[in-house]
Parts: C-alpha cells; sequence; structure tokens
C-alpha cells in the first residue's frame, strides 16, 4: 500500500506525500566505514561487552563500524598463534578500506599500538575516545 500524492479532497499535497514516503523507505545515504581499534585479550568478557557498546557509538555517528575482534574469534582462535596472525592479517586488510580508525579506552593494548601505527603508515585518519565514548581531542 503506497502513500497518495493527493488529499482526501483530491487536492494535490506533495508536502504531507515527502513527508510521509521518505518514512517509508529507509535511509541508503553513504556511511562511512570506521574501523574499532580496542582491546581484546585480557578480561575477554568485558572487552567484548566494551566492543560492542563502541560498536553501537560508531553506528549511532551515521558510520559503518568494522570491528574485527567481534568476529573473527567466532571462528579463530586467538591463543593459536597461527590463527591469531591470521585475524591481525584480516583486519589489516579490512582497515584499508575504512576511512578512519577509532581507538577507544584508556589502555593500549600491543595490538591496538600495532593497529595505530598502521593506520599512521597508511596515512588513516586517527581519533580517540575514552571508555565512556568522549572524543579526546589532544591525544598525544
Amino acid at each position: 500500500m503506497g502513500v497518495s500524492m493527493y488529499s482526501r479532497e483530491g487536492n494535490p499535497d506533495p508536502t504531507i506525500y515527502g513527508g510521509l514516503t521518505s518514512l517509508e523507505k529507509p535511509s541508503r545515504a553513504y556511511r562511512q566505514m570506521v574501523y574499532v581499534c580496542s582491546p581484546f585479550s585480557g578480561d575477554v568478557a568485558r572487552n567484548i561487552e566494551n566492543a560492542r557498546k563502541y560498536s553501537r557509538f560508531v553506528v549511532e555517528q551515521g558510520c559503518i563500524p568494522i570491528t574485527p575482534h567481534l568476529l573473527f574469534p567466532q571462528f579463530l582462535n586467538d591463543n593459536d598463534l597461527t590463527e591469531r596472525e591470521l585475524g591481525l592479517h584480516f583486519g589489516n586488510v579490512l582497515m584499508d578500506h575504512c576511512s578512519e580508525v577509532w581507538v577507544f579506552g584508556e589502555i593500549i593494548s600491543d595490538g591496538m599500538d600495532s593497529e595505530i601505527k598502521r593506520a599512521r603508515r597508511k596515512n588513516i585518519k586517527l581519533r580517540y575516545f575514552s571508555s565512556d565514548l568522549k572524543e579526546v581531542i589532544n591525544h598525544a
């Protein structure tokens, strides 16, 4: 069932038609991809919870989150060095398709440090956020 461009009286009503039809279809506007850089190892359960929170934040900012450490541990064993390296490689490939890397939290793990260095080498814009999702402007 579509929306009529005419009022009940049969008069053209483009304002109402435009408003109602825009509600019918989801926005297909361009969204940039953002690589989410946050800890995984250590307190894995808490870090996964935080990564989900950070990913949701990226969506709320109008972007598409790319969070490899929520995806690849689903089928790769992070405790197996070969599989961990494979997952890191996959993450690097995905990072190359992102316009920005957003770094979350107050602690930078070794894995995060490698991702930050890679982003700098590739001239990918870095942004830093605290764990409570406040942007840190003057990050060292």
